[in-house]
């Protein structure tokens, strides 16, 4: 049967070109997604900091007991958004343990440097060197707080030698330091640039008291290193820690590595599940519409004595060798896509410079195993009809294709569309995470339910439109709705493609564009204040004070940005948060409260959004129990509830609450509120000189900040719609080019008994406008249906905005395109005569 296969595909190699883009495509595709997963799987980050530790204690991620499903406790592990520290303590206990030589605890202060303020720099205390190892190159370690050594990649571009002096800015007050020395390491190191401190200075500097960012495990040289380990772990577990070992000490070292290992496993993971999806669709379509059109030749086959099986196994060996045809195409092609996709990521600040694409076989395996699986079940499904019949009546089958599917069909249509009915319930009663899973799965299960009952709903749209294409097209109308009817299955994979790009690319693309509107709205409406001081470095709690003394400012409230991680009904997840110095706030700050008041805002309180406390189930006076960005048990009594959530995030915290729980422990801005007849601008120049590069400006380029920071955020769902939306486009007119040249036979046919050229041209346009149209008209109420609930349950407005630019580029778009697949190929059929037309095989 391979023989013969490959046979097949030899001679009919236009038949089969429609089918092999499918799968190629679907594999490129497929290969891009699980090739960012295996990469971030693979990614363990730069262990050169903590490269003469056998082990390293650090408190990186946070566990949280989820739901009971069958006696067992469910466990979500999310990534710390502050990085979390472990109690000096620790390094006492790991330096009791027997074959321990010493544990070092390495504290990593955010800092710059006015020699070298682009090059990312990270201060430490002078004896966490024994944990790369690091060697004195030059001069002598830093004996008083006035003194730092400089590692080379800071001393190399800078020209600091031992005696030289620098200001260096930390904790938002810049410094002046002599370098002292400067220190090399054994190996070539990447990442960033580091500078010593003396301990007594660094542990002055931290604003976390009382604990390490980490605590590095060097050995003796007869120890016993798996006991070691395992008394190391047992201290890591008792303090809520992990004791990372091997190439994991990276993401020790590093919290950009951990970051990006988590953002390419989710997002890899969260883009391969739609685009599978997607494939599925479009794979299945293809396939069995490229069956469907053979219908003739497998009849044939069946009169000359060929078995059922036979002719399943011949058609599962075609797809079988064109799926591994695609794979050598689609794997390379994936291969580059990615390579792209990761340069995308990195120019845009989603994965370090350091992240690369790993791997590569295992991605290749299971992408083409899977694309292969469904094309050949959907071969099998679509051979069954032909090989379940007698030879003679599946000669008559190719006559008159059967016009609707069977009862099961029916059944799995119906349910499907039921499904995602219950499903928009479930959306409007959620928020955030699992609103916009519950939407994506509604809009999937719409999209099925629309392939399975497309030969009814194409049965009855001919019937509907028989009139009105009679009336707008005349004869060739008639022949329009006659062959919409009698075509009905043979438009399933088209109408599925064209339903699901409008569907799809409605939702995603106008859902981001709807959730950058929100929060730029909400922060431009919510900032009362006329001006804000900014700073790269941070500022000091102190500056809004000092903002307040300024004459003509009526009010200041310094702002701290952050994230929490807060319970939710499934799982929990990770929200954007504020801290902010209440003293004022009314003035500066309009979050529009509903209940509550935010003047009661107090340590060991909290605000909170409406759609928060909904998810939740905090209540006004209630109690609120979250983790801080370090991962810090608090449980918060709730005194107001707001609206603007997107706008200044989830949860407003008092700053002190905070204090301690932030990896700069510094506000990002000061609002300030003047009078107005204020005009001393000057006045608040020289307050944004007092701080390391300090400035002050309007809050609208504020807004205007966090817009685009939204929009870059939401790269990568606009991203993941265009791929998907090109590939759902790409086969709608790959289906209907291969549509249109099987109608050779056909077209042939009706210019024989006397149809005029233009009469089949005004025909086949009768037909598409009548497809289209059905195709549009579903597509964009499932869009609407879908984005409309995801858009009430998520940022509570009542209509998504939708601009008539992007409709009618969407749908214009698809309306184009389809017409254009379909009219090229139909013009070349007619340049064929009508007698020779007819002796072209099926």
């Amino acid at each position: 049967m391979f023989r013969l296969a490959a046979q097949t595909l030899r001679h009919r190699t236009g038949g089969f070109l429609a089918t092999f883009v499918a799968l190629a495509a679907g594999v490129t595709v497929l290969m891009t997604c699980a090739l960012l997963v295996e990469s971030g799987w693979r990614h363990q980050g730069d262990p050169y900091r903590y490269g003469a530790a056998v082990a390293v204690v650090a408190d990186r991620d946070l566990t949280v007991d989820g739901p009971t499903v069958l006696g067992e406790t469910e466990r979500t592990t999310v990534l710390l958004p502050e990085r979390g520290s472990v109690p000096e303590k620790v390094a006492g206990d790991l330096a009791d343990v027997p074959g321990v030589e010493r544990a070092v605890g390495d504290r990593r202060l955010v800092v710059t440097t006015t020699a070298a303020p682009r090059l990312p720099t990270t201060g430490h205390g002078w004896s966490s060197t024994a944990l790369a190892p690091h060697r004195l190159v030059s001069g002598r370690p830093p004996r008083s707080d006035g003194e730092i050594a400089v590692d080379a990649r800071l001393a190399g571009p800078t020209g600091l030698v031992p005696g030289a002096t620098t200001q260096v800015v930390t904790g938002g007050v810049s410094r002046t330091y002599e370098v002292s020395g400067v220190v090399g390491a054994d190996d070539a190191a990447s990442g960033r640039a580091a500078l010593f401190f003396t301990d007594a200075h660094a542990t002055a500097l931290d604003p976390h008291p009382g604990r390490f960012d980490a605590v590095g495990v060097l050995t003796a040289p007869d120890a016993d290193r798996d006991a070691v380990l395992a008394e190391v772990r047992r201290i890591a577990d008792t303090a809520g820690a992990t004791a990372y070992t091997g190439d994991d000490r990276g993401l020790a070292a590093e919290p950009e590595s951990a970051a990006a290992r988590s953002l390419a496993l989710g997002a890899g993971a969260a883009f391969a599940g739609y685009a599978a999806a997607v494939v599925g669709f479009v794979v299945a379509g293809t396939v069995g519409l490229s069956v469907r059109h053979r219908r003739r030749d497998l009849a044939l086959l069946r009169a000359v004595a060929a078995t059922p099986g036979q002719v399943r196994s011949m058609l599962l060996a075609e797809v079988g060798l064109l799926a591994l045809l695609a794979g050598a195409v689609g794997v390379p092609a994936g291969l580059l896509a990615s390579r792209r996709v990761r340069d995308a990521l990195v120019s845009r600040g989603f994965l370090p410079d350091d992240f690369t694409v790993q791997g590569g076989a295992l991605s290749a395996a299971a992408v083409v195993v899977t694309v292969a699986a469904v094309a050949l079940l959907s071969a099998w499904i679509a051979a069954l009809r032909v090989t379940r019949i007698r030879p003679t009546e599946a000669l008559g089958e190719t006559a008159v294709e059967p016009a609707t599917g069977g009862r099961v069909r029916l059944v799995c249509g119906l349910a499907c569309v039921a499904g995602a009915l219950s499903l928009t319930v479930l959306t409007g009663a959620t928020d955030g995470q699992t609103a916009l899973g519950a939407a994506m799965g509604m809009l999937y299960l719409f999209v099925l339910g629309v392939a399975l009952l497309a030969p009814w709903i194409n049965q009855t749209a001919a019937r509907l439109l028989g009139p009105v294409l009679r009336t707008v097209w005349g004869d060739s109308g008639y022949l329009a709705a006659a062959n919409l009817r009698a075509h009905a299955r043979g438009t399933v994979a088209v109408l599925t493609a064209l339903v699901l790009s409008v569907g799809l690319g409605g939702t995603v693309w106008f859902l981001q564009g709807n959730l950058e509107r929100q929060a730029a709205v909400q922060s431009r409406e919510g900032v009362l204040a006329g001006y804000a001081l900014t700073s790269g470095a941070g500022l000091p709690a102190s500056a809004a004070a000092e903002a307040r003394r300024v004459p003509g400012v009526v009010a200041a409230t310094g702002v701290r940005r952050t994230s929490v991680v807060v319970p939710d009904r499934l799982e929990p997840q990770t929200v954007p948060a504020q801290g902010i110095d209440p003293l004022g706030a009314d003035r500066t700050l309009d979050l529009k409260v509903r209940s509550g008041s935010l003047d009661a805002l107090r340590e060991g309180t909290v605000a909170v959004s409406t759609a928060r406390a909904d998810a939740a189930g905090w209540r006004l006076g209630g109690e609120a129990r979250l983790w801080l960005g370090d991962g810090t048990p608090v449980t918060l009594r709730v005194v107001a509830v707001y609206e603007r959530g997107w706008g200044f995030g989830d949860v407003t915290l008092h700053r002190r609450t905070l204090d301690g729980h932030t990896v700069t422990g510094l506000d990002d801005r000061v609002l300030i509120r003047t009078a107005p007849d204020f005009g001393d601008e000057d006045a608040l120049a020289e307050l944004a000189r007092r701080y390391p590069g300090g400035q002050v400006t309007d809050t609208d380029r504020l807004t205007g900040e966090l817009a685009e920071d939204v929009a870059v955020s939401g790269w990568l769902n606009k991203m993941l719609v265009t791929v998907l939306v090109g590939y759902a486009v790409l086969a709608a007119a790959n289906t209907l080019v291969m549509a249109a040249l099987a109608r050779t036979r056909e077209l042939s046919l009706l210019r024989l008994v006397g149809v005029t050229r233009g009469q089949v041209k005004r025909m086949v346009h009768a037909e598409q406008a009548g497809l289209l149209g059905v195709a549009l008209l579903i597509g964009a109420a499932i869009a609407a249906v879908t984005l409309t609930t995801i858009v009430r349950a998520v940022t509570g407005a009542a209509v998504p905005h939708v601009p008539a630019a992007g409709w009618a580029v969407l749908l214009g778009g698809t309306s184009a395109l389809a017409l254009l697949a379909t009219m090229v190929p139909v013009t070349h059929v007619l340049r064929t005569a009508p007698v020779e037309g007819m002796g072209v095989r099926e």
